[in-house]
């Protein structure tokens, strides 16, 4: 609406009369004297004007304003304008933070930007400091070794020292003496959940491949308390079953006959053969070397027996093929490769496959017992991972 001698607006809209004006949100107006302004609109009147963070508009001869305000005379003027800013020169203040940015590109490119410019003043903080060092020679401070959550471990008082003569009778008399001791051949059963997919029917039969002298055998309803006699019945030193859920492999069993333990493990991360890049030819039947790294504690020693117990104890060289435990963060990757002699000094690895991940959940004595069976260990999730640096294997 319009008056003769005032008007006003609201939000969006305005109105102008002879003398005077007032604008809202998003509104201007003009008059012959000039008018207030609020967040949005500006007003120019022939003796100046003023204006707020948006754009104004001008009459009789006024001026125009820019983002941040400008002023202009009776006369005409023009708002300064600044250029864009030189991206070398780009200076982040303490507080930003590129969360802020509601434009999704905007925020995408900013953040670019920002990684750019971090990893700049990297190199060169790594720079200037190679050149203290090389300017120091000798006598330059020894470097500072990071922290990792692996050198920060929390102290386990199990942790075994080969010096311990207690840690050494107990694996004299344990149940894995005869291997060690070479009375006894490993001998491995093989067998999956009832009715095992097509996934993980492939991963036992890759499975067998890597450990020698191991028969694969599907389960058809038949439970474990059975099947364990007729193990041991046919001289079977160990047994291991693949579970599986919604077809994918999930968990494992592993069980030392006659006399246990029992391990639970937590699969995850299968990889089959076809699925890794780069693989070499299939495995030779050649007995593999085994590698058991990073097992230190009583609990971590008793699960790297069980599984060096699943290998023939002499291995043949020819075949190049390693089998590799490795346990770190009480994650234990297993891994198959070949090594290949490139020259003297330099040797080349393949990955064979299959690849996977175990957790250990649970750690029982004699063979498998789901009811009656005493525990070693449990993985007790809120009592026992209260700290990211505190492991038990």
């Amino acid at each position: 609406m319009a008056a003769l001698r005032g008007g006003c607006a609201g939000h969006g809209c305005g109105t102008a009369g002879h003398d005077g004006g007032c604008a809202g949100h998003g509104g201007g107006s003009a008059g012959h004297g000039g008018g207030p302004v609020w967040r949005g609109g500006g007003t120019a009147g022939p003796g100046g004007g003023s204006v707020g963070r948006g754009s104004g508009t001008a009459r009789h001869g006024g001026g125009t304003a820019g983002h941040g305000g400008n002023t202009a005379g009776h006369g005409g003027g023009t708002a300064e304008r600044q250029g864009p800013p030189d991206p070398e020169r780009v200076l982040f203040p303490p507080t930003f933070s590129v969360s802020e940015i509601k434009n999704k590109q905007r925020r995408h490119f900013m953040f670019l930007r920002w990684k750019q410019q971090q990893r700049k003043e990297k190199l060169a903080a790594k720079k200037r400091l190679r050149k203290e060092r090389e300017a120091l020679g000798d006598k330059a401070p020894p470097k500072a070794i990071p922290k990792t959550i692996e050198n920060q471990r929390v102290y386990d008082e199990t942790t075994v020292d080969p010096d311990d003569e207690e840690v050494a009778f107990d694996e004299a008399t344990d149940e894995f003496a005869p291997y060690f001791n070479r009375q006894t051949i490993p001998k491995i059963l093989i067998t999956t959940s009832d009715r095992p997919r097509g996934r993980t029917v492939r991963f036992c039969e890759q499975l067998a491949t890597v450990i020698p002298n191991s028969h694969v055998y599907y389960r058809r309803g038949l439970a474990l308390k059975r099947i364990i006699p007729q193990c041991i019945a046919r001289d079977f030193t160990d047994l291991i079953v693949i579970n599986e859920d919604r077809k994918i492999p999930n968990g494992l069993v592993l069980s030392h006959l006659p006399d246990g333990p029992t391990a639970h493990f937590r699969m995850s991360s299968v990889r089959l053969r076809k699925e890794i890049k780069r693989k070499g030819k299939e495995p030779t039947e050649h007995v593999p070397e085994v590698i058991l790294n990073n097992f230190t504690t009583r609990l971590g020693h008793s699960v790297g027996r069980m599984f060096a117990s699943l290998f023939p104890h002499d291995p043949q060289f020819i075949g190049r093929q390693v089998a590799t435990f490795h346990n770190q963060r009480d994650y234990i990757f297993f891994r198959f490769h070949r090594y290949i002699f490139k020259s003297e000094k330099k040797v080349g690895i393949q990955e064979l496959g299959p690849r996977f991940t175990l957790k250990l959940r649970s750690l029982q004595k004699g063979t498998f017992d789901s009811k009656f069976g005493e525990y070693e260990w449990i993985h007790k999730r809120r009592e026992m991972d209260t700290s990211r640096r505190k492991f038990h294997l």
